[in-house]
């Protein structure tokens, strides 16, 4: 396949002033090894099939948008943490591997509704992520700097190397991750999560007296994804395979196309379309069945298990209202994408102390309406998609901690959409492994 790119319309892209400097930058991207392998992605391809056929479960998380600033061994180990937290509460609801997922190691991009930001009379571009320009409110901090790009490499490398010596040098070991969990039901806020911990202690205590081998269970697999935004960063690390002479997005193992940029004639579905990668499309509640069954035609004509997944993110409120034609019509072509559920990005709002945030009752609701729809269609609820970090952090409001508009004033740090704690993290976990034990 051509990697030749033609010049097709491209949402969302940073406003480079410098063009030598972008043509440096990405020149010298083309020169650093690939970050991730083609052989680890056509693994992930294989571990979505089994999702897609409901014989595992996704679970990917991770920031809204990552900073350089964050990029350090203790933020990183907090969210890894969390992650592995919640897969083994699901993996125990639901009776299925789960496959490991962070929005880590390149999600240090985000589209905006507007190109600038007003303060106070003045008027700059607005922060696009770290990959593109700085948070602070200055003009040098928001000017788009290529070089970012090249700097957003070396995080993410780092990154990459942090979590593969956690998830493989027993930092994953499984007692360890329960003995976690037992500490946050603990805690008489989180009471009702009790019964399902002393279940898996019992279930982990039965192993162990059958003569398990926990050797086998100290290390995980553990994926990384983006969004696959500054095509201009995406296409530097696009490689040809040396074992089939086809081209893999080498940024991630998984990249994934926004409700934003999902034009069917635009330039990230173009990129999406010729990669191996398993990759993904986020579904808004615009989306008509047409448009997933033309997105399907242009992603996956092939049809191969585990290369598309559809990331729905309606609201709650919509949910169960949009998501079953779309879903009983793609399954009426015979095509089997791994549908997961992004509950977050379709119930942000303000409050009224002037925060941008999200209710925790309204994420839930809208991952129930998900888990409903594919159950009156008999169709599969492969997975879940949170932005969430490892820290105690008051971005969304509620939870069994009941953290108020009052509160977000406490302790918010997002640079861009509010996430889900630590906390509330797992209280999902425990909420949607009773979701996937009625699947």
């Amino acid at each position: 396949m051509s990697l030749a790119w033609p010049d097709l319309p491209a949402a969302q892209q940073p406003g480079w002033s410098d063009t030598d400097a972008l043509s440096a930058a990405t020149a010298e991207l083309r020169t650093y090894p690939p970050l991730v392998f083609a052989g680890e992605c056509d693994n992930l391809r294989d571990r979505l099939a089994s999702a897609a056929r409901g014989e595992s479960f996704l679970l990917q998380g991770g920031d809204c948008a990552e900073t350089f600033a964050d990029a350090n061994a203790d933020a990183i180990r907090r969210r890894v943490k969390t992650i592995l937290q919640m897969a083994v509460v699901l993996m125990y609801g639901g009776g299925l591997p789960v496959v490991k997922m962070g929005r880590m190691a390149g999600q240090f991009a985000k589209p905006r509704s507007n190109d600038d930001e007003t303060r106070e009379g003045v008027t700059l571009p607005a922060y696009r992520g770290d990959a593109v320009n700085a948070y602070e409110f200055t003009a040098a901090a928001r000017a788009h700097d290529p070089q970012r790009l090249v700097r957003a490499y070396h995080t993410a490398a780092s990154t990459l190397n942090l979590i593969r010596a956690f998830t493989t040098g027993g930092f994953a070991d499984l007692r360890q991750v329960h003995e976690w969990n037992r500490g946050f039901t603990a805690n008489p806020a989180h009471a009702r999560y009790d019964a399902v911990a002393k279940e898996i202690d019992k279930a982990m205590r039965f192993m162990a007296a059958c003569g398990a081998d926990f050797e086998a269970l100290r290390g995980v697999e553990f994926f990384a994804s983006h969004e696959a935004l500054l095509l201009d960063y995406e296409r530097a690390l696009t490689r040809i395979d040396s074992r089939t002479g086809k081209p893999y997005a080498t940024s991630a193992h998984f990249v994934w196309v926004g409700e934003r940029t999902r034009s069917l004639d635009g330039a990230h579905i173009d990129l999406a379309a010729r990669v191996q990668n398993p990759i993904g499309v986020k579904l808004g509640p615009t989306t008509t069945p047409d448009d997933a069954l033309a997105l399907i035609d242009k992603l996956d004509p092939d049809r191969t298990p585990g290369r598309l997944t559809f990331i729905t993110r309606m609201g709650a409120g919509k949910i169960r209202d949009v998501l079953p034609a779309v879903v009983e019509k793609v399954a009426g072509s015979g095509a089997q994408p791994l549908w997961i559920t992004d509950p977050m990005h379709g119930n942000t709002f303000s409050s009224a102390s002037g925060y941008k945030t999200r209710r925790f009752d309204d994420v839930i609701d809208e991952v129930r309406g998900f888990f409903e729809v594919h159950r009156a269609l008999g169709t599969v609820p492969g997975g879940l998609h949170v932005e969430l970090t490892g820290d105690d952090v008051t971005e969304c409001m509620g939870g069994s901690d009941e953290i108020s508009d009052a509160a977000l004033a406490t302790r918010y740090e997002s640079v861009c959409d509010p996430r889900l704690n630590h906390q509330q993290s797992l209280e999902m976990a425990f909420l949607v492994a009773e979701m996937l034990g009625q699947r």
